[in-house]
């Protein structure tokens, strides 16, 4: 063996206590990396290979009714490899023994094996009959539904019962939502899968369809098509065609996948320099105390870059043995997190693999820290001349510090002064460990903020703004009276009635479909909200948008926008925009519904309302609900919330758990090798005042109060440092959908802080068991 291989493995078994340290943050920062690629990689493929095998669209669209026909001028157009026009509307659903409000999507099948949007059956078969359907696989679990039980559904009026024929997927529904939802309520919402032949008698549909789904030619622009279309479908009331972008499942899993992205990015930085950080500091201060063997052996005729090789591999020794736990860690709790994710996007399965690219990009994390690590201390090995090297290194140059010479010493004991004295010496090295042990806190921080952002998203949303306790949807908008009629049935207190239009909004080259909401002017059971969360009065005239929609709009007060109205006369107008106001959901454009109704020149028409009940009449009042048939839909505030806490609770707890493993890696890390570090470089003194007569609690409180001063020196930069990583994190998770408040509670520092002390505590234990093994007689002796 020759020579320098005998002494890295000497020199790597002598640092075995931090090569463990320095591990578990490797291991954090890796498993997390892969963890979160994982699953990025794992819903990215599964999702293509799911839309693939079942024929997924490019392009949807929705009308009031066009006749069958028209279907051979849509497949003539250029681009279209494949049309399709289906039957969809909202139905009511009534399940024996369940007194919430259920809704439905009944959806047409396709009638052909290579139609578009395949259903895949996970249990039973295709209806034979009019008057069987097969159901979401998510509601089935949700009320313990099998093939061949009953359901009974309100379609368009008419209470029917329904056979389950069998239990399905569809990749239009991987994330199955009530539109307008904050999230996803497998008990109160579900898709039926029926026969066209029964809901076009249902909806007097025959020869019609009031849905359109297009498959496009390879390469061929969306945008070209969905003009075409639109032109096609605008004297049958179409709402506008859209591509995947706009398709609420697929929009929402690309926002998760986009979210895991940037989470991927953020934390990987995060332990690569912090990973970077502690081989800096090791191999600096193990090339120190090795002064005198690299001028040896550099007399010896050892080269620089030989030398050099040397301490590189003892760092990739170090962070090399981290890899393969690492990796096995990060596809445990990558393949744990997925089987949550499986509960809210259905697929029938997933395709979960390490693949190469993972190891090589794990790979690359560790030579980029090791590089990152050593460049220092790699320079000083270039820069060190034997003859140099060989004389003893010069001693710190001792002088009062900041401290005494502002008189605080007065207050400090001897411990104290000595422990103050030895982090003011070392600047760099004090602030560095303070920022490496308040990363940890900050990550603890930013681990809290998901559940505090959703619970301030829920406070503010189902407590400021909505304030109902049901919204009935019409299934078309009404005469007022409509709104009157449900303020007469027994234990309804209040009602808000509400218009909604689809509409098209532009400004120069920018524009966005959303819908156009109006009601009553003053402030009720909706209430819109400006930036400091106070209510706002709609205007009698223009419009109201939300914060980020006119973001994305480059508009402000007093601009104007080019309204597309997508129902009715389907006309253009330039409207004033009066304000704007904050919102977490979605973005929208609010009105007075008596401006609004002008402006559409249709009388006085509501298309729902909110309303406020008796908590004892809800019950009876959500089932006179479902049997009038003019009402597409209910929703309940309550079971909104409550769907939440059930459905989210656990993905919060288990992102908590992980992030907090995490973060206590790198505190038990940097907090170690900070106190090893002082610990060998000041042995002699630690074992000379041994010597003098201070006891072994004394000379111990002397080493962990420097650890305790940094701990506690954290803290501050450590909260700070939480706040700036949840909100670099919240703004990678804007968008449209959805703006996650940075909502942080003191009880989430708090929380942070007790951790980091905690992890702090145990490093300091373990550094004081060695401290009493000190061999007094060995380290007093003079360096030959």
């Amino acid at each position: 063996m020759k020579a320098l291989d005998a002494k890295l493995l000497r020199d790597f078994w002598a640092l075995r206590g931090q090569t463990l340290a320095i591990a578990l943050v490797v291991i954090g920062g890796v498993a997390t990396m892969v963890m979160a690629i994982g699953n990025l990689r794992a819903l990215s493929d599964t999702r293509e290979l799911f839309y693939e095998r079942q024929r997924f669209a490019d392009l949807f669209a929705s009308l009031k009714r066009a006749p069958l026909p028209l279907l051979q001028e849509i497949r003539a157009l250029p681009g279209v490899a494949r049309a399709e026009g289906r039957i969809a509307r909202g139905v009511n659903l009534d399940l024996a023994g369940y007194a919430g409000a259920v809704t439905g999507l009944a959806v047409s099948l396709p009638e052909d094996v290579d139609g578009l949007n395949q259903v895949y059956l996970r249990a039973g078969r295709l209806p034979e009959g009019t008057r069987e359907a097969i159901v979401g696989e998510a509601f089935a679990e949700a009320h313990g539904l099998r093939p061949g039980d009953s359901v009974a559904a309100v379609i368009n009026g008419r209470r029917q019962e329904l056979r389950i024929s069998g239990i399905g997927l569809s990749p239009e529904f991987v994330y199955t939502i009530r539109p307008g939802d904050l999230f996803p309520d497998f008990e109160r919402f579900t898709v039926l899968w029926m026969p066209r032949a029964a809901l076009a008698a249902a909806f007097d549909l025959d020869g019609a369809f009031n849905q359109l789904v297009l498959k496009l030619e390879p390469g061929m622009p969306a945008a070209r098509v969905i003009d075409a279309v639109d032109r096609l479908l605008e004297p049958y009331g179409g709402g506008g065609a859209h591509d995947r972008s706009l398709q609420l499942s697929h929009r929402l899993l690309d926002e998760e996948l986009r979210q895991l992205a940037t989470s991927a990015r953020l934390f990987s930085l995060v332990f690569l320099g912090v990973t970077a950080f502690l081989l800096n500091v090791v191999l600096g201060r193990l090339i120190g105390t090795q002064r005198e063997q690299i001028a040896v052996l550099k007399a010896f005729g050892y080269t620089d870059w030989e030398l050099a090789r040397h301490y590189l591999q003892l760092v990739l020794l170090m962070v090399g043995v981290a890899l393969p736990p690492a990796l096995a860690l990060g596809a445990w709790l990558g393949h744990g997190l997925a089987r949550i994710y499986m509960r809210f996007y259905r697929f029938p399965f997933l395709e979960w693999t390490l693949g190469a690219d993972v190891w090589l990009l794990a790979l690359a994390f560790v030579l980029a820290a090791a590089g990152m690590g050593t460049l220092a201390g790699l320079r000083r090995v270039f820069l060190l001349a034997p003859a140099e090297a060989l004389r003893p290194e010069a001693p710190p140059l001792y002088r009062r510090t900041l401290l005494e010479r502002l008189g605080l010493d007065r207050w400090l004991d001897a411990s104290a002064l000595m422990v103050l004295r030895n982090l003011e010496r070392r600047p760099w090295r004090s602030a560095l460990s303070v920022l490496g042990i308040g990363l940890s806190c900050g990550i603890l921080v930013m681990s809290r903020l998901q559940g505090s952002a959703i619970d301030e998203m829920i406070s503010v949303q189902f407590g400021l703004a909505q304030r109902e306790d049901l919204s009935v949807t019409l299934v078309e908008a009404g005469p007022r009276r409509a709104a009157l009629e449900l303020a007469a049935l027994p234990g309804v207190r209040a009602v808000q009635p509400f218009r909604s239009i689809a509409v098209r909004l532009r400004r120069g080259h920018r524009s966005h479909q959303t819908a156009l909401l109006g009601w009553d002017g003053a402030p009720g059971l909706k209430r819109l909200l400006d930036q400091d969360l106070r209510p706002v009065a709609l205007p009698r005239e223009g419009l109201l948008l939300t914060d980020y929609l006119a973001g994305m709009l480059q508009v402000r007060p007093g601009d104007t926008l080019e309204v597309e109205f997508l129902e009715g006369r389907r006309e253009r107008l330039e409207l004033p925009v009066a304000a704007t106001v904050k919102e977490f959901l979605g973005v929208g454009a609010y009105a007075s519904r008596d401006w609004l109704n002008a402006l559409l020149r249709e009388g006085d028409l509501v298309s729902g309302a909110w309303l406020a009940v008796d908590p004892e009449a809800k019950a009876g009042l959500l089932e006179a609900l479902r049997g009038r048939p003019r009402v597409a839909g209910v929703g309940d505030r309550a079971a909104a919330i409550a769907s939440f806490h059930d459905t989210m609770a656990e993905n919060i707890l288990t992102f908590t758990l992980i992030m907090t493993f995490m973060a206590a890696s790198i505190t038990i890390g940097v907090a170690y090798n900070a106190a090893r570090i002082t610990l060998a470089e000041r042995a002699r003194d630690l074992a000379s005042l041994r010597i003098l007569g201070y006891t072994q609690a004394e000379v111990r409180r002397l080493l962990l109060g420097e650890l305790a001063t940094l701990s506690l020196g954290a803290l501050l930069p450590g909260f700070g440092l939480g706040w700036a990583l949840s909100a670099l994190l919240m703004a990678g998770f804007q968008s449209d959908l959805y703006r996650i408040p940075l909502a942080l509670a003191p009880q989430d520092f708090a929380l942070a802080g007790a951790v980091m002390l905690a992890a702090a505590a145990l490093s300091a234990w373990l550094v004081a068991r060695r401290l009493g093994r000190l061999d007094l007689i060995a380290v007093l002796k003079t360096r030959e």
